[in-house]
């Protein structure tokens, strides 16, 4: 995992209005805000240093699944990128400070559930996961068995 220290160095300082580090990526399929499932996004904004990983890693997820089971396993389900603001619980700078690291479908992937609950934890999800550390993210469920809604930068 990247270590704060190593965020600053290669990513910056994190600012509240993420200018000048962040950027637009277009997704290649519609998500759904978490918080407002009758809203749609087509895009997010995010580093521009992890832009080209993310764009990756959405067509990677619409090629192995297809849109419709993206849909049905709440892939498309958008919990948030950027957002300024220290770690829940902590004083460290949350990834999401940055654009890093990106939530998806947090209200079946809870803050502090573990593989026994949390709907990321199962075998449906494995490839989506697997898509994530192939272009350099990782899964704080998968590392640590807990927050397996959070996917961030691994360097």
């Amino acid at each position: 995992m990247i270590s704060t220290s190593e965020l600053f160095r290669k990513y910056g300082t994190p600012s509240e209005s993420g200018s000048p580090y962040l950027t637009k990526i277009d997704l290649p399929y519609p998500m759904v805000l978490s918080w407002d499932r009758g809203t749609k996004i087509s895009s997010l904004r995010c580093h521009k240093l992890v832009a080209g990983k993310f764009k990756l890693v959405f067509e990677d997820i619409l090629k192995e699944y297809g849109l419709l089971p993206i849909q049905q396993l709440g892939i498309d389900i958008y919990g948030g990128c950027f957002n300024f603001r220290k770690m829940r619980g902590g004083s460290d700078w949350s990834r999401h400070s940055w654009g890093v690291a990106i939530d998806l479908d947090p209200e079946r992937n809870q803050l502090k559930e573990t593989s026994l609950t949390a709907r990321f934890a199962t075998n449906e999800y494995k490839p989506m996961i697997d898509i994530f550390y192939k272009h350099g993210f990782l899964s704080l469920g998968k590392e640590k068995n807990y927050d397996w809604m959070h996917f961030e930068i691994g360097s």
